[in-house]
């Protein structure tokens, strides 16, 4: 599954206020739920394998003031987030970088696939939020983008 099928999914979830969706097949599986100040639930792991494990989302980080104009690139997806294709290779987002919505920030690795994450939003790159090789949850923010 591709992040923009999960996006999808999660946008469909909104628009018709879901608060739960489960999916399955041969070698996928997710479930996604959703709710008001709840932590969210997100499961995501290959059926064949291991049981689903419970990953809580974050909740808002209050050091992150939200009238400064700034704006999140979230992680899409769980996995882990790297911010170069390979070691000896330069990030691909830095400090004082300007970006577009098609730039590849960072890549997240879910279920041994490397999926590019997009800034999708025009601005300067501000902050990093996550270290390299640093698990991430869904909707965590990863980077903070003064917009253009």
């Amino acid at each position: 599954m591709e992040i923009r099928e999960i996006k999808r999914i999660v946008e469909l979830m909104k628009v018709n206020d879901l608060t739960e969706f489960a999916m399955k097949d041969d070698n996928f599986e997710l479930a996604l739920k959703r709710g008001g100040e709840q932590q969210q639930v997100v499961y995501a792991a290959p059926v064949a394998g291991a049981p689903p494990v419970a990953v809580a989302a974050p909740t808002a980080d209050p050091a992150i003031d939200e009238d400064d104009g700034l704006i999140e690139v979230p992680s899409p997806i769980v996995g882990t987030f790297y911010r170069k294709a390979a070691p000896d290779a330069d990030d691909f987002a830095q400090v004082g970088m300007e970006v577009s919505e098609d730039t590849v920030v960072c890549i997240i690795e879910a279920m041994k696939v490397m999926n590019e994450i997009k800034a999708e939003v025009k601005g300067i790159i501000k902050k990093v939020l996550v270290d390299d090789a640093s698990p991430v949850q869904y909707g965590q923010p990863l980077f903070l983008v003064e917009p253009k």
